[in-house]
């Protein structure tokens, strides 16, 4: 990516995200700690009311999540109700419009690939494609549709799998997923953050609940189907301290820089869910030799999106910590306050946003793979016509074979 100017001049970094969040206070204090002053914020809600914004050829413009903001939240997926589940596939298509209609700069976010992480299953065929190590997956690249329980049932049957996880295609930060597993006797059990109130809306909760009576189970799933659903096979997990166990690693022009174990009683390790930051240090002892196999997956993970330059990619470990799977890749996975870089990945001393401002003068997009091609366009968002000033539909995006922690 050349610069344009003087060859001293700073970089005119532009963000484009929700201006009082703690992410974008994160990286202008790390852009400003560079040298490179403050970042101009272009606010997601200006973007979606005008129908887009245009920058200059001379400006870097990062996109970060346009979540945690109610107003933009209510836009996006036409819900009034923030913590309420329903809306992602209106959310999916809003916000790759919103994306599209974005003009000019020079971006570090390809929204081709932000088209392909924010569906999970366009998400696991791309890997799988690679080779790179995913859970298996009846419903990987949108050929099998599932509308409704009867299907899950039907494709975990059919599949041989008694222990799955069903997932929003669109989902983030664990909305909408849950952990079902199946026994004999027709035992059934369903973990997961979602509270069903007796009018049958669901909503996120932060506390992780256990549902055991079928109906209440297919109540949930059926709620759900209309946004699109993604099935994958419950791998069991390496734990860490008696806690299940995963990792977050962040990945920064092709180079993993940052990790994180998240470790929890229950399947869902997410933060926000009661899990919480294991060692590190323990999880490379444990996995010994293996460790720069795990490295190298999320590597070979965020090679699958070359136009972007920050990637987090969740690795699941197998047991023993001697094989490793990726579970997603997160366009905003970067949010990890106070983790400096990996020792010998090039950012020790810096956090994400510190590294990501280092690496982005260099950055150029790379060759995308082949594009994909579900079998079906993702659901159509229902509710008010698109924006006037939208430059494209996200069904016109090319496709390219996804949340947040």
């Amino acid at each position: 990516m050349r610069r344009t100017g003087p060859a001293d001049a700073p970089p005119k970094w532009v963000v484009v995200a929700n201006g009082d969040n703690r992410r974008v206070s994160l990286f202008t204090a790390a852009a400003e700690a560079a040298g490179h002053g403050t970042p101009r914020v272009v606010e997601w809600l200006d973007v979606l009311r005008d129908g887009g914004h245009d920058f200059a050829d001379d400006e870097l413009v990062r996109l970060d999540s346009p979540g945690e903001d109610p107003a933009v939240d209510a836009l996006l997926r036409g819900v009034d109700e923030p913590t309420r589940v329903e809306g992602s596939a209106r959310w999916y298509a809003r916000f790759l419009e919103a994306v599209a209609s974005l003009r000019g700069g020079r971006r570090l976010d390809d929204p081709a690939d932000l088209a392909v992480m924010f569906d999970k299953r366009l998400c696991h065929a791309r890997l799988a494609r690679a080779d790179v190590p995913v859970p298996p997956s009846p419903t990987s690249g949108t050929r099998t549709p599932v509308r409704g329980w009867a299907d899950v049932r039907e494709v975990m049957a059919a599949a041989g799998m008694r222990r799955v996880f069903v997932k929003l295609a669109h989902g983030s930060s664990a909305s909408g997923v849950l952990a079902v597993e199946t026994g004999g006797a027709d035992r059934i059990r369903a973990t997961t953050s979602v509270e069903r109130t007796e009018d049958g809306r669901l909503h996120n909760s932060l506390r992780v609940r256990r549902y055991t009576r079928e109906a209440e189970i297919a109540a949930i799933v059926d709620t759900l189907a209309p946004d699109g659903l993604h099935v994958e096979r419950w791998l069991p997990k390496a734990s860490l301290g008696g806690r299940s166990a995963d990792l977050r690693i962040v990945v920064v022009a092709g180079r993993a820089t940052h990790a994180v174990v998240r470790t929890s009683r229950s399947p869902l390790t997410n933060l926000h869910l009661g899990g919480t930051r294991g060692d590190l240090a323990a999880v490379r002892a444990l996995a010994g030799d293996r460790w720069a196999a795990a490295v190298k997956t999320a590597e070979r993970a965020a090679a699958c999106f070359p136009g972007t330059l920050c990637v987090g990619v969740d690795l699941l470990p197998a047991l023993g910590w001697r094989r490793f799977a990726v579970g997603e890749v997160n366009a905003f996975g970067d949010l990890l306050p106070r983790l400096t870089g990996l020792p010998g990945g090039g950012a020790e001393g810096r956090d994400t946003y510190a590294t990501q401002i280092a690496a982005a003068g260099s950055f150029s997009r790379g060759r995308r793979p082949d594009r994909d091609t579900p079998a079906a366009p993702p659901p159509a968002a229902p509710g008010p016509p698109r924006t006037s000033g939208a430059s494209a539909s996200p069904h016109d995006l090319p496709r390219t074979a996804h949340a947040t922690a």
